[in-house]
């Protein structure tokens, strides 16, 4: 009896092991069917350039108001906005009726005088009256000229010229407003264009980097080593020509604690246009840099990560240290190496130590731009 109920014990016993066994190789099974396939990319070693950008204002090399050195009302406007004129040409006339009678009774007074004059020399010769008279009647010709010549002067005035070869800005008054020296605004603006001023500002802290890494003792010499800036137009598009920095003025705005910068950028086709505004952009190079996409990075309490997959196909959570950034890429120092593998899409579905099935593409399709599905 004990011997028959020790076999249906052993029995049981066999029977729930052999259960417990087949219940782990299922779960070990299992488990290795929960490994998914993610995408992978190798991690190469790149020439990128990395671009600061600053607000711009445009203006022509020379820009020079033009105003009215006498009141009056406009009688002509002899030019049209964005016309291209001469030095010396002219721009407004102004009405002179009022100037022109006062012309006359100043000429009429410089005819009485000289008169006068005239009669009191032959008495002064015969020693008839003394010549102190003569010498005011002569102090009182004078100032009649200047008066006349003065009156005369302000009659050129009324025609308002160009002071400088340009175009033609913004016109706000028309005929028949009444103008003066010191009208709100000036009649127009002259401005050359063939080269245009781009005018920006850095911090204190963005001009102390770009100056400790420019080459150069002075200066000067660092200036003259600034690398071409871009100029990106306010409607985002790149402009053809690149720009020189040609002046800094090295000292900080105790107001706005910033250093301004001077670009030149040649203006062959005429597209910038006085008081443009736009964005300058300063490259930096990066030569033989290890690279991570953007899109491939998380974030966790202010540092940035990877996953980086392991020899047994697990991924293990990386912290990487970032030196730059371009459009799609960091410009990384330590956590990665160049050949490591990386996963590049659905690093949101990953946890450290997990288990997946890479499937490797080139880098470059990893950071192909998209292309604007409008232009």
């Amino acid at each position: 009896m004990i011997k028959h109920n020790y076999f249906i014990l052993s029995l049981i016993a066999s029977t729930m092991l052999f259960v417990a066994c087949g219940k782990d190789k299922g779960q070990a099974a299992q488990g290795q069917s929960q490994a998914l396939p993610f995408t992978v990319t190798t991690l190469p070693q790149k020439d990128v350039t990395s671009f600061i950008k600053y607000p711009t204002t445009i203006e022509g090399t020379i820009s020079s108001e033009v105003r009215a050195k006498v009141s009056g009302y406009i009688q002509k406007v002899l030019i049209d906005e964005g016309q291209k004129v001469k030095k010396g040409q002219a721009l407004f006339k102004l009405e002179t009726q009022s100037l022109s009678q006062d012309a006359e009774a100043a000429k009429a007074n410089v005819n009485a005088a000289q008169v006068e004059v005239d009669k009191l020399v032959p008495l002064v010769e015969k020693n008839i009256i003394s010549e102190v008279q003569l010498e005011t009647a002569k102090a009182q010709l004078l100032q009649a000229k200047s008066n006349y010549n003065s009156i005369v002067a302000n009659i050129g005035y009324a025609t308002v010229t160009s002071p400088v070869d340009g175009y033609v800005g913004a016109i706000p008054y028309r005929e028949g407003a009444l103008v003066s020296a010191t009208s709100a605004k000036p009649l127009t603006t002259v401005a050359s264009i063939d080269k245009m001023y781009a005018f920006f500002a850095m911090n204190e802290t963005e001009y102390l980097n770009f100056i400790q890494k420019t080459e150069g003792k002075t200066l000067q010499d660092k200036v003259n080593n600034f690398p071409k800036v871009s100029l990106l137009l306010a409607n985002g598009q790149e402009y053809d020509e690149q720009g020189t920095i040609q002046t800094v003025t090295g000292q900080i705005d105790p107001t706005t604690g910033t250093v301004s910068f001077r670009a030149l950028f040649e203006n062959p086709n005429l597209l910038l246009a006085n008081g443009n505004s736009g964005t300058i952009e300063i490259p930096t190079n990066y030569k033989d840099a290890v690279v991570v996409p953007q899109s491939a990075t998380y974030e966790q309490q202010g540092q940035t990560f990877v996953y980086k997959v392991n020899e047994d196909n697990t991924v293990s959570a990386t912290l990487i240290t970032i030196k730059d950034k371009t459009n799609e890429l960091y410009v990384v120092t330590s956590g990665v190496s160049t050949g490591d593998k990386i996963v590049v899409k659905g690093i949101g579905k990953l946890r450290n130590q997990m288990p997946i099935v890479p499937q490797e593409v080139a880098f470059d399709s990893v950071v192909e731009p998209i292309k604007p599905l409008f232009q």
